[in-house]
């Protein structure tokens, strides 16, 4: 049965329908960045050639993202059709990418695919939510968000693991297939499950979007704090597989710390959504971004074969991300209905913010790599061993004091 938007905000069902299918459209998030360099290396690939094409896909979704919130606001009677594509769109690309095994054309294509319906489904996900919270004070933007957030970290969390179980089970090749085509079941039971979430009432046509009211809100200035906090763990994400492998010398326990990582975040979450009720975004996100710091720092020091340190490492670095994700899309959803500017474009350009990030990572770290000198897999020398830690800890911690400055510098309007 159809479910209508509430005044009251949103019920328990949309809470756990959001959630859901959150949870889908982050498999094609953080957990593609992981395994993509893996994958792509295992097809022949160079593994440099992988962040090239990352940021070209990234370019595409700077003209396509904006496009597609307009979309989102122009055809709210449409949004049922628009999610089920954006669902079956994402599950068939991932069916394509890794059960297909295509050359690089057809990996292209299907990566395109896979972020265009990421794309859509996001920015989707998020006008939802500004409708369900619309009118309420910033906490009911941060209760709502603990729920997508949460969602959405659980599916990060079984994408990770999701490959590297699969591929021990049946290799890799085969494995990765399997993954393919367990995304594709996947996504075609998330649409009929959500498919209630999807019947909004009739409303007048959204505004245009204009530039200036939104970088006079202060949009602007949350969006380029969500860049650059975004870097570090996008680095983190892009190195994890060959820092764990090739510096701590630690392969079978690489799935353990993915789980570490992304546990922690999920049970975190809420617990910081909690707390900034209660104290405010501002210190809360400062206190997670020390966190993080201090576990970059910590993972820069560490020798191979240090198992409960890196543990210790995820579980901090998980928690602090915990917050970041709930917090900083809360905060934006509440500043757009504060302003009644509309969410599909302003959340079409905090869309392409959170995945530029990831590809600019990719973008700049794998080809500084390949130019030490470093070969996944392969024992490094002291040069390529330096820059793999230099990589993964060292310069996030950099870029993170960057973010904290920003965030020191956001008039107290914006929270």
């Amino acid at each position: 049965m159809p479910e209508t938007l509430s005044p009251a905000g949103p019920t328990r069902a949309q809470r756990w329908r959001i959630g859901l299918f959150a949870a889908l459209l982050a498999c094609a998030g953080l957990p593609l960045y992981v395994h993509l360099p893996r994958f792509v290396a295992d097809l022949g690939l160079p593994i440099g050639g992988v962040g090239v094409l990352l940021l070209a896909l990234r370019a595409f979704d700077f003209v396509q993202d904006p496009i597609l919130g307009r979309l989102v606001d122009r055809f709210r009677a449409r949004v049922a059709v628009l999610a089920a594509v954006a669902t079956l769109g994402l599950g068939s690309a991932f069916a394509i990418v890794f059960a297909g095994r295509p050359g690089p054309v057809g990996l292209v294509g299907g990566l395109a695919v896979v972020f265009t319906a990421y794309s859509l489904g996001m920015i989707l996900l998020y006008a939802l939510s500004v409708e369900l919270a619309a009118g309420g004070e910033s906490r009911v933007h941060v209760g709502l968000a603990a729920w997508r957030e949460t969602g959405a970290l659980t599916g990060v969390l079984l994408a990770s693991l999701a490959p590297a179980v699969l591929v021990a089970a049946f290799g890799t090749a085969q494995g990765y297939a399997a993954f393919g085509l367990v995304m594709a079941a996947a996504a075609t039971a998330v649409w009929v499950v959500c498919r209630p979430l999807w019947h909004w009432p009739p409303a007048a046509p959204a505004p245009a979007f204009a530039v200036r009211p939104f970088l006079s809100a202060g949009g602007g200035r949350l969006l380029l704090l969500a860049l650059v906090n975004a870097l570090p763990t996008a680095v983190t994400a892009t190195l994890f597989l060959f820092f764990v492998e090739d510096h701590l010398r630690l392969p079978e326990l690489s799935g353990a710390f993915l789980a570490l990582f992304f546990v922690t975040a999920g049970l975190a979450a809420p617990l910081w959504a909690t707390c900034a009720r209660r104290f405010g975004a501002r210190p809360i996100l400062m206190v997670s971004m020390s966190l993080a710091i201090a576990s970059f720092l910590w993972a820069a020091l560490l020798p191979p074969g240090a198992a409960w340190a890196f543990a210790a490492v995820s579980a901090g670095s998980g928690a602090a991300v915990g917050a970041e994700l709930v917090l900083l899309p809360a905060l934006f959803a509440s500043l757009l209905d504060r302003n009644a500017l509309p969410a599909g474009v302003a959340f079409g350009l905090w869309s392409f913010v959170a995945k530029f990030a990831l590809a600019l990572a990719a973008a700049l770290v794998l080809p500084a790599l390949a130019a030490a000198g470093y070969v996944p897999g392969a024992a490094p020398d002291a040069m390529a061993a330096g820059a793999l830690v230099l990589g993964y800890a060292v310069l996030p911690c950099v870029i993170k004091l960057v973010a904290l400055g920003l965030l020191c510098s956001l008039p107290k309007e914006i929270f």
